[in-house]
C-alpha cells in the first residue's frame, strides 16, 4: 500500500535534532524530504561524534535516513532564488534557525507565501517567534532548565540531573509533526497554507501537562523524587538480590495483586493510594527489604504473571537485542556509500515500510533534485556548481 504521506514534498532547512526528528517521522510515513544544507559544512549534526560509521557521525545517520540531500549557498542571490523556486513546488517547509534568520535571507513565510499560497511553513525555535525570550539562544539542556523539567528530574536528595535524551528537541519535533498534519488537513478544506510556530519551551510545558496541572491545583512547587511518582505509590525502581527493577502499581486492583505476590500484610495505612502516598517512606522500607530476598528475574516472572507493570532496568545493548525490539524491527540495518553497513533506530508508528534508504552524503542529490523539480539542464547545473551556488557531492 502507498504510504500515507507519499504525495507530500517537504523542503527541510533544519539541522541538529528537533527539525531533523520531525522530518524523520514524516519520511517514515512516505513524505519526500529534501534536506537542504549549507555547502561544505552541512548540518552541524554531521560532526556530532564519535561514534562515527566510516566518515559519518552515527547521530546524523540515525536522524536523516530516507531523505534527499541537496546543498545550496543561501548567501548567494542565485541560491536564494533557487530555494524560492523549490518552495513553489513544496507542500511543507520546515526550519529551526533563530527567529528572523529566514526573513533576513529572503526566505521567510511572507516572502514564500507569495510564490506558494498553499505552503505550510513550520518554524521550530527555542522560545517561539515572539515574546521577551524570542532571541535567546537555546539548546536542549537550557530548555530543560527554563521549562522547569530539571527542577523535577533528579535524585531524592535534591540533586538535579539532565533527562537522558534530548527531550526538549524530540518533543518539539513531535509537536511540529502534529502541527504540520493539522495544517495539511486544514489545507484540504480551505486550499490555503499557513505558518506554524513551535517552540521547545512551549512544547515542554505542554508535555508536562500533568505535572503543571497538579501544581496549578494546589500551588505546591514540586522537586526531585528520583524514580518516585508524586501521585502513584508504589511506583519506582527497587534493588533486588542482583539488579534493579521498575514497578508501577497504578490502581487498587493492581495493589491487591502486588501485595499478594510480595506476601505483604493488608495493613490499614496502605489500603488506598492516598494513604500509600501519605506513608510512602514506611512502605518503601518494607518493599526494599522484600525485593532483596530474590533475584530480579524471579520477581519479574511473578509480577508479570499477575499483570503488574514491571521491567528489568535494561541498558541499550539489552534493548537492542531484546526479542520485542527485533520483532518490531526497531533497529533495521542500512547500507551507506561511505559509512557502510550500519543500524539505525526504526519507525515507531506501525504499519510502516521498513526504512531502506540511508542518510544522504552532503549534497548527494543536488543536481538530481534540481533537474527533476526545476527542469534545470546539465549545462545550467554545471554552471551553478562552478559558480559555487550549489554543491553536488561526487558519487562514491
Amino acid at each position: 500500500m502507498p504510504q500515507a504521506l507519499a504525495d507530500i514534498k517537504v523542503l527541510d532547512f533544519s539541522h541538529a535534532l528537533a527539525g531533523p526528528y520531525c522530518t524523520l517521522l514524516l519520511a517514515d510515513s512516505g513524505a519526500q524530504i529534501y534536506k537542504l544544507e549549507p555547502k561544505h559544512l552541512g548540518d552541524m549534526g554531521r560532526g556530532w561524534g564519535p561514534p562515527f560509521s566510516g566518515d559519518q557521525a552515527s547521530f546524523f545517520l540515525g536522524l536523516n535516513r530516507g531523505k534527499f540531500g541537496i546543498s545550496i549557498d543561501l548567501k548567494h542571490p542565485e541560491g536564494v532564488q533557487i530555494c524560492k523556486q523549490l518552495a513553489a513546488q513544496m507542500d511543507v517547509l520546515i526550519e529551526n534557525f533563530r527567529p528572523g534568520t529566514m526573513d533576513r535571507l529572503g526566505l521567510g513565510y511572507d516572502a514564500l507565501k507569495t510564490v506558494n499560497p498553499k505552503l505550510i511553513y513550520c518554524s521550530i525555535s527555542g522560545y517561539g517567534q515572539d515574546g521577551p525570550s524570542r532571541d535567546e539562544a537555546a539548546m536542549d539542556l537550557v530548555v530543560q532548565a527554563s521549562s522547569g523539567l530539571l527542577s523535577i528530574t533528579g535524585t531524592e536528595d535534591g540533586e538535579v540531573t539532565r533527562c537522558g535524551y534530548g527531550v526538549s528537541d524530540i518533543t518539539a519535533g513531535m509537536f511540529a509533526v502534529i502541527g504540520i498534519l493539522t495544517a495539511l488537513h486544514n489545507r484540504h478544506r480551505t486550499n490555503e497554507g499557513q505558518f506554524i510556530d513551535v517552540s521547545m519551551f512551549d512544547s515542554m510545558i505542554s508535555a508536562m501537562c500533568s505535572n503543571y496541572s497538579s501544581f496549578l491545583g494546589d500551588g505546591r512547587v514540586p522537586g526531585t523524587m528520583g524514580t518516585r511518582y508524586p501521585t502513584v505509590v508504589p511506583y519506582g525502581v527497587y534493588k533486588t538480590k542482583d539488579r534493579p527493577i521498575a514497578i508501577a502499581v497504578g490502581s487498587e486492583k493492581l495493589w491487591t495483586a502486588f501485595r499478594q505476590v510480595l506476601e505483604l500484610a493488608d495493613e490499614a495505612q496502605f489500603q488506598s493510594n492516598a494513604l500509600r502516598i501519605q506513608n510512602r517512606d514506611a512502605l518503601d522500607v518494607i518493599l526494599n527489604a522484600t525485593f532483596k530476598k530474590q533475584t530480579a528475574a524471579q520477581w519479574i516472572e511473578k509480577l508479570q504473571a499477575s499483570g503488574i507493570p514491571s521491567s528489568l532496568v535494561l541498558n541499550f545493548q539489552e534493548v537492542a537485542a531484546h526479542p520485542q525490539s527485533q520483532f518490531r524491527r526497531m533497529f533495521p540495518t542500512l547500507h551507506h556509500p561511505t559509512a557502510g553497513t550500519h543500524q539505525v533506530p526504526g519507525p515507531p508508528i506501525k504499519p510502516a515500510t521498513p526504512p531502506h534508504t540511508p542518510a544522504p552524503c552532503l549534497g548527494q542529490h543536488t543536481k538530481q533534485v534540481l533537474a527533476e523539480l526545476l527542469n534545470l539542464d546539465r549545462q545550467t547545473l554545471n554552471t551553478l556548481e562552478a559558480n559555487q551556488v550549489i554543491f553536488d557531492a561526487p558519487q562514491p
